[in-house]
């Protein structure tokens, strides 16, 4: 029997299966023996591991559910008698990752997804296709999962306490959060964020949504380079864009504040606003573009033949079919006013001081671990807002006859 069959049935005991499920045991070691301070120790011991368990758990154990539980359980107690309930935590983890894999190797479950003709060759770079693509959500995913455990760290630290691996409830305390609510500094930051934010979105939406529907007419002259102009604030490095809104901002700021006789702090919250509304501007074009490329035109001729004028067909025709887009880009624009710190450093001053830029003075003078805890409550507010973005996608493209998938 080969070492990849074409036909369903199980790959070669000793030059596939035991290989590969000793290589993950030795990762897996690796990694476990480094958290313990030994991971030579670690290494050799996860590919014995691995490899007793990818031959015991095929030739032995038929049913996979028993054989799965059976080396979680097993490992979840070790990691409890030499880490404590962390241990066992970690150990559930190694557990059921080594134990899918063993049968998912050993049954040739690998070929499940690919067509029964398909190559050695070919099954092989499926299955790494996928491996690659898990393997870059969590590089991307591990630095917010690190946060936020890290926010409820019992002591001023930026890194785990031996109580907090342990799963020791004296390792954990809300004080970071506590921090956040009742000091002055973290109050006026939250209070300009919430006040710039929602206006910056206001402008970027009424703004985005007249821009994208009169480049969408295709009599529009140099719409295109006229498209390329207004998304290039996403194009552009932020601190080119930042300094360019500096010097065009000082000059707004001095004719309001001589000539009109607007108060300094006022000036400084409607550049700060008009900045952040030009960063978004260019997300609710692209949002509210990719909704109207299946907008019936002829809706809107019908309604001007009914006697409806131009505002009355955009607001009760147009509107309600490209409003998802809408919600979108208005959503993306507010996570960009929200999470931008580099465009107030410079347009802003300390009246206006936001959540990012309080973030960026606790890290730069003086390490405060409170920055976490507003980092936990940044990253649950971005996941909201971008589960409702994801709603609304699936609710537009119903809307066009298009399947949400």
């Amino acid at each position: 029997m080969s070492e990849l069959t074409v036909e369903k049935g199980t790959p070669n005991m000793m030059t596939f299966t035991l290989p590969m499920v000793a290589g993950l045991g030795l990762i897996l070691g690796f990694l476990t023996g480094n958290v313990v301070g030994s991971p030579w120790i670690g290494l050799l011991l996860g590919t014995v591991i691995g490899a007793v368990l990818g031959y015991v758990l095929n030739t032995m154990v038929p049913s996979k559910a028993t054989g799965r539980w059976v080396v979680i359980i097993g490992f979840a107690v070790i990691g409890f008698l030499f880490g404590g309930l962390g241990g066992a935590v970690g150990g559930v983890i190694i557990g059921a990752i080594i134990s899918w894999f063993a049968y998912w190797i050993g049954r040739g479950a690998y070929r499940d997804d690919v067509p029964i003709y398909a190559t050695p060759g070919q099954t092989l770079w499926w299955n790494f296709f996928l491996f690659i693509c898990g393997a870059i959500f969590i590089f991307l995913i591990t630095p917010i999962l690190v946060v936020m455990p890290l926010s409820f760290n019992a002591e001023d630290f930026f890194t785990f306490t031996p109580e907090m691996l342990r799963l020791d409830p004296e390792g954990y305390s809300l004080k970071h959060y506590r921090d956040f609510f009742e000091t002055s500094d973290w109050q006026l930051a939250l209070k300009n964020s919430l006040v710039i934010a929602p206006i910056a979105t206001i402008l970027s939406v009424s703004l985005g949504t007249l821009a994208a529907i009169g480049l969408s007419q295709s009599h529009v002259p140099g719409r295109r380079a006229i498209m390329a102009i207004l998304i290039s604030p996403m194009i552009v490095p932020l601190i080119i864009s930042a300094t360019g809104m500096f010097f065009f901002y000082s000059t707004l700021g001095n004719f309001l504040e001589e000539t009109v006789g607007m108060s300094k702090s006022l000036v400084g919250y409607i550049k700060v606003i008009l900045a952040h509304a030009v960063l978004g501007i260019p997300f609710v074009i692209i949002t509210v573009t990719a909704t109207l490329v299946g907008f019936d035109r002829s809706l809107t001729r019908a309604a001007a033949n009914m006697g409806a004028d131009p505002v009355t067909t955009f607001f009760r025709v147009q509107m309600p079919l490209i409003l998802p887009g809408v919600i979108s880009g208005g959503l993306f624009a507010f996570i960009t006013s929200f999470d931008e710190v580099v465009v107030v450093l410079f347009v802003g001053s300390a009246a206006q001081k936001t959540l990012p830029w309080q973030m960026f003075i606790g890290l730069r003078e003086q390490i405060s671990p409170t920055i976490l805890a507003v980092a936990t409550i940044l990253v649950v507010i971005s996941i909201m807002l971008l589960a409702t973005v994801e709603l609304l996608r699936r609710r537009s493209e119903r809307l066009r006859g298009m399947s949400p998938g």
